[in-house]
């Protein structure tokens, strides 16, 4: 291994999404962050220097001891939830704790490494998952009902492989079908396990996409970019996700900003002019309607408001330093306590307390207190480079910023995690260099 880490540095990276096709084929997608991360964390031990953090490491650090606080209140009533405690509450609690140490190590692994695998390396890598997953959108697009076994879906036991969480992860399909705006609309998944998680990754990937492709030494991927931002539009349409759409226009807002404020008019007018002609093509195009449409039908606004809002007073009123670390499932539903699912309603039981958003994950299983060490990191990241004057400063904000956002509505706990601390790493590598100069 130490002489793979020499002749190719950056290895577990490329590894991990270069082949990221393969892995999704082979039902192995999701386990190889935790490969690549157990990689890393190998090379980082073997370099036997002092490991460099990010500044404020010791809010995320201290966030960390939070989440492991967790295991102390798993056995932990939450109120008005039902009551009960078992294996899977304990196999939860491992995968996302297994999610946690797999980001920091991805973070320490970029800060740590800027001799070996340069920047324009990394960027390039998520810019590449960019293209990937804008190609899948498309692909979803046109063939929805795709499917098949994965070689791990055959190798798992029967029971195992068909459970719904373990089936979805190891089952490839293309998309989901949603019924909410009047008859069935297929969105894309691939190459992850929901199209909530699509949205998210492809929002976060994109401020490196127009980093590595639309910048002055993109090359011929400059001639390329457009053509791949515009398929992007049709899976971003059908995806129907509003939190994904709202996320975009605050990050374009974001650049537009940011640009002009570090005097690139040039960079400024290309993004004006692309979003005023690729706006007013849309709105002649036969996607308008779906976005439309999608707006007046809110559908899953009142149980994300009422989760939201039960999360909240369910940890104040029990648990508000440390949380409950797991989610929990609700007594009834939001309007009674003998609600629930039925056959002719599968909407009527609420979701389990601690989903529908990352936001609300951080303060169930965290606390308050979690929450808030888990914010300032990011927050101190933010400020710190909020003023930089270079493209990777506005592309890295525009990642973090894309990133709170979504956590509001998406379960970002899992890859939208682990590049989010890739970002919060080369924000690192930039305060260093600045440090030296």
């Amino acid at each position: 291994m130490a002489h793979t880490h020499r002749s190719r540095p950056g290895w577990p990276l490329t590894l991990l999404y270069i082949g990221f096709p393969v892995w999704w084929a082979l039902g192995l997608a999701q386990l190889m962050f935790f490969v690549a991360a157990a990689a890393m964390a190998v090379i980082l031990v073997r370099r036997r220097e002092p490991l460099r953090v990010p500044h404020g490491f010791a809010l995320w650090a201290l966030f960390l001891v939070w989440v492991l606080l967790g295991m102390v209140v798993l056995r932990a009533h939450a109120p008005d939830t039902l009551p009960g405690f078992g294996m899977a509450r304990v196999a939860g609690f491992v995968i996302r704790a297994g999610w946690y140490a797999a980001a920091t190590v991805v973070m320490l692994y970029v800060v740590n490494t800027a001799r070996e695998v340069t920047t324009q390396r990394i960027v390039r890598l998520l810019a590449y998952m960019f293209v990937v997953t804008t190609c899948f959108g498309v692909v979803a697009s046109v063939a929805p009902q795709l499917e098949f076994s994965s070689p791990a879906e055959l190798l798992l036991p029967h029971g195992i492989a068909k459970a719904n969480f373990v089936s979805t992860l190891v089952h490839p399909t293309l998309a989901s079908t949603s019924e909410f705006l009047g008859y069935e609309q297929p969105r894309p998944t691939a190459p992850f396990p929901y199209s909530n998680a699509w949205g998210n990754n492809l929002a976060l990937f994109l401020p490196f996409f127009v980093l590595a492709w639309c910048g002055r030494d993109a090359g011929w991927r400059r001639h390329v970019a457009p053509f791949v931002l515009l398929a992007a539009v049709v899976p971003i349409t059908f995806s129907l996700n509003r939190g994904l759409w709202i996320a975009l226009a605050v990050a374009a807002a974001y650049a537009a900003f940011r640009l002009a404020a570090n005097g690139r008019r040039r960079a400024l007018q290309v993004l004006v002019a692309a979003v005023l002609v690729g706006g007013t093509a849309f709105m002649a195009s036969p996607l308008y309607d779906t976005v439309t449409l999608r707006v007046e039908t809110p559908h899953s606004n009142e149980r994300r408001a009422s989760t939201a809002e039960t999360v909240v007073a369910v940890t104040a009123e029990g648990s508000p330093i440390v949380g409950y670390g797991s989610t929990r499932t609700m007594q009834g539903s939001f309007s009674s306590l003998a609600g629930g699912e039925t056959d002719s309603c599968h909407q009527c039981a609420a979701p389990p307390l601690g989903t529908q958003g990352f936001m609300w994950r951080l303060v169930l299983t965290t606390g308050f207190i979690g929450t808030l060490l888990c914010l300032a990191f990011l927050g101190v990241q933010f400020v710190r480079r909020a003023r930089g004057p270079s493209p990777l400063d506005v592309a890295t904000c525009s990642a973090l910023l894309v990133a709170v956002l979504c956590f509001f509505v998406y379960d970002s706990l899992g890859s939208a995690l682990f590049t989010v601390c890739i970002a919060v790493g080369l924000m690192a590598r930039a305060d260093a260099e600045e440090a030296i100069r």
